[in-house]
């Protein structure tokens, strides 16, 4: 499943519970509809199709895992129109900062 972060930015697919940024680096693991890096901290969630971050989650913390080896990465898709921002929340890191 492609994901794109709320402000649009094309970030990479879900495969089962990982999310994988779209140059092939395996970043984190779902639980529920929660995401966490591979410490245990929270990045964000899955909010209607598109990654976002809930201010109030931030320091939650989950499951560390251990990331798998990298994959090779595809051509991103194109960005979409973002959405417009939910109170409490910012926009998901892109690939490039996590």
């Amino acid at each position: 499943m492609n994901l794109y972060t709320w402000g649009g930015t094309y970030f990479g697919k879900r495969d089962g519970d990982d999310l994988w940024t779209h140059d092939g680096r395996h970043v984190g693991r779902f639980r529920g509809d929660e995401v966490f890096d591979s410490s245990g901290r929270c990045l964000g969630e899955l909010k209607n199709g598109k990654l976002i971050t809930n201010f109030s989650k931030k320091s939650k913390s989950g499951p560390s895992c251990s990331p798998h080896i990298g994959r090779v990465g595809h051509v991103p898709s194109v960005d979409h129109v973002g959405s417009v921002m939910l109170v409490g929340h910012e926009d998901f890191p892109s690939p490039d900062e996590i």
